[in-house]
């Protein structure tokens, strides 16, 4: 009997039985997966979410915040932003930038018409002012020379220029435990902040025109850190010195890229600046003496030509003071010379950062030079501004009273000193300021009788 070979049989399929181990395990597996597949999206929906919240509230912040720009005081606070509904806000185009703050010093000397010049700041709704900040250095200073003040000064601006008003504290005069208030700070009788609502309800801010000062005098005594606090509303800040006696002295301010300070340099005929130091010379005494002590001892200079209108000036009261006013002329026109020589090749730390500005051409033709300085500071020139100007330039004669403003005749305001002067006292002038005077378009007379011409100008178009 014969046996055929056969291939084995295949096993039969293993059958998954709804209770088998096998089955539960895939089906915990899957669970599993899809409990960590939902966390994962979970977890990228939450990671998105908190994404547009933090934009939600960034963005606003930075893109509608308003810059810290003065308000008019009546309007009322206002929100930084809106709760926007519309997520399209997320993707609108980007605001430009905030304003720049425009910090300005208007460098000149005493009785540069400066005060008058200040005033078209002063004035303007939308600058903050400060008038003479410096005086409270040389005053708890003194008597120190001009020269060895020039850092303390200048440390002082660089605060102020920061709304840091506590400066003036260290240079408190008052006495130990006595606070300074915004009527302690030198000019506050006249300055429009000062004497304006929210700080003193005397005068509104916005309204163009001169202040009475014995109207601010009654104005409430106010915290400095209130000023300060006004301070940092403004864009623009102007300060106006006298006391600062070389560019290059403000050089650190001006390289400093948190300020880029400008400045403008207001000059006047320095026989004009003499002449009304000699009328004004018992309230620049003091100053005289401070700027006369920084002559420097090596330079020979030539004495005094008018020597007897010293011993003469004893009978109208001015004893020495005539000397000390016309022995500061040779300082100040040193250091202007200094000044222009640097501006005429001018370092990239003043390029386009430096503004002369001649009083002469001011007051002549008000109109023009205003427009000409609020360009230079990135300010617009208002009707009313302007209204201002010109009427101050027009008015019936030239004062009696020094350090005090108001409404001046222009042609005796430019012509003035050439009937005051003496013929020796003009040349003693001209031969400390000769340089300066040069460079800025002040031509030197020869004989008593080319003074007293007044159909003659002496002045030219400026090297500046």
């Amino acid at each position: 009997m014969s046996h055929s070979w056969r291939w084995p049989a295949a096993p039969a399929p293993a059958v998954l039985l709804p209770w088998s181990p096998a089955l539960l395990s895939m089906k915990v597996f899957r669970r599993k997966a899809l409990v960590l597949c939902l966390g994962y999206v979970l977890l990228l929906l939450l990671t998105m979410l908190n994404l547009l919240d933090y934009k939600w509230h960034k963005e606003p912040q930075q893109c509608n915040e308003p810059p810290p720009a003065r308000r008019a005081p009546s309007s009322p606070q206002q929100p930084h932003f809106q709760p926007r509904s519309d997520i399209r806000s997320l993707y609108r185009a980007p605001a430009p930038p905030p304003r720049q703050r425009q910090l300005v010093y208007v460098f000149t000397t005493w009785r540069s018409g400066s005060s008058f010049f200040g005033e078209l700041f002063n004035q303007n709704p939308e600058v903050f002012f400060l008038y003479e900040p410096v005086w409270h250095v040389w005053q708890k200073l003194y008597p120190g020379d001009a020269v060895s003040l020039q850092g303390a000064a200048r440390d002082m601006l660089s605060s102020l220029y920061r709304c840091d008003l506590a400066v003036f504290q260290l240079y408190n005069t008052a006495g130990a435990g006595k606070n300074l208030t915004t009527l302690g700070i030198f000019g506050a009788a006249t300055n429009k902040v000062i004497c304006s609502s929210p700080l003193c309800p005397a005068y509104r801010k916005e309204v163009v025109g001169m202040v009475d000062d014995k109207v601010c005098k009654k104005c409430p005594p106010q915290r400095l850190s209130l000023l300060q606090d006004e301070c940092h509303k403004y864009h623009t800040l102007v300060i106006k010195g006298v006391r600062v006696f070389d560019l290059a002295v403000l050089a650190p301010l001006m390289q400093d890229p948190a300020l880029q300070l400008k400045v403008i340099h207001l000059v006047r005929d320095p026989r004009a600046v003499a002449s009304s130091r000699i009328k004004s010379r018992h309230g620049l005494i003091r100053e005289s003496l401070q700027v006369v002590r920084s002559r420097d001892p090596r330079i020979h200079r030539m004495p005094l030509l008018d020597a007897s209108h010293k011993l003469n000036s004893k009978k109208e009261g001015g004893g020495g003071s005539d000397y000390h006013a016309l022995g500061a002329m040779e300082v100040i026109c040193s250091s202007m010379a200094k000044t222009l020589q640097t501006a005429l090749r001018p370092p990239d730390w003043l390029k386009n950062n430096y503004l002369v500005v001649r009083y002469e051409d001011l007051v002549v033709d008000p109109i023009k030079t205003v427009r000409q300085v609020y360009g230079f500071v990135n300010l617009v020139v208002s009707p009313e501004m302007e209204k201002f100007a010109l009427n101050m330039t027009s008015g019936p004669g030239y004062s009696s009273k020094p350090f005090v403003v108001s409404a001046r005749n222009a042609t005796q305001a430019v012509s003035a000193w050439r009937t005051a002067l003496s013929f020796q006292q003009i040349k003693q002038i001209e031969e400390y300021c000769h340089q300066p005077m040069a460079v800025l378009g002040y031509e030197r007379v020869n004989n008593p009788e080319e003074v007293k011409d007044l159909s003659k100008t002496l002045l030219r178009k400026p090297r500046l």
